[in-house]
Order: structure tokens, then C-alpha cells, then sequence
């Protein structure tokens, strides 16, 4: 493993946590704008139907794989330019 790739890896690990908020934030929203009241339901919800519980695990798995990419591409790009070399 070269030095640019030892010192991203902090920086990597800062960035998922940043992005799982961010991802995190934007499915509330998402949610709210789709059902239009109250929290998506999880898989547990009793009173939720399959049909709402899998359409919100996907919505959510959909919106933190794109934050996710994002956020890990721009960080890349970034160390890039600041290293000149890419940390992946």
C-alpha cells in the first residue's frame, strides 16, 4: 500500500460517516415528500403492509448508495488533487 492510500484511509472513514448522515437526512425527507406524515416504517412495524416496508428499504438503500458514491468520489477527487495521486 502506497503513503497516499494510508493517509486517505482516515479520511475515507470520515467521509462514510458524513455520507451515512447525509443519506440519513435525505430519506426522511424523501419519505416525507412520498407518504406525506410520520417516520418510513421499519421491518418490524406491525401496522405497516409488505408493500410499504420493502418500497422504503429500497428507496433508502437506493439514496445512501448514490450519497455514498458521491461523497467517496468527490473525496478521491479531491486527494487527488491535492496528492496527485489516487487513493483507491
Amino acid at each position: 500500500m502506497n503513503g497516499a492510500k494510508v493517509a486517505y484511509r482516515p479520511v475515507g472513514l470520515a467521509l462514510g460517516a458524513v455520507s451515512g448522515m447525509i443519506a440519513g437526512a435525505a430519506f426522511k425527507q424523501a419519505w416525507k415528500m412520498i407518504e406525506g406524515e410520520g417516520d418510513a416504517p421499519s421491518a418490524t412495524d406491525e401496522d405497516r403492509s409488505w408493500r410499504e416496508v420493502l418500497i422504503a428499504a429500497a428507496l433508502q438503500g437506493a439514496i445512501f448508495a448514490v450519497v455514498k458514491a458521491a461523497v467517496d468520489r468527490s473525496g478521491a477527487v479531491a486527494a487527488r488533487r491535492a496528492t496527485g495521486t489516487w487513493p483507491g
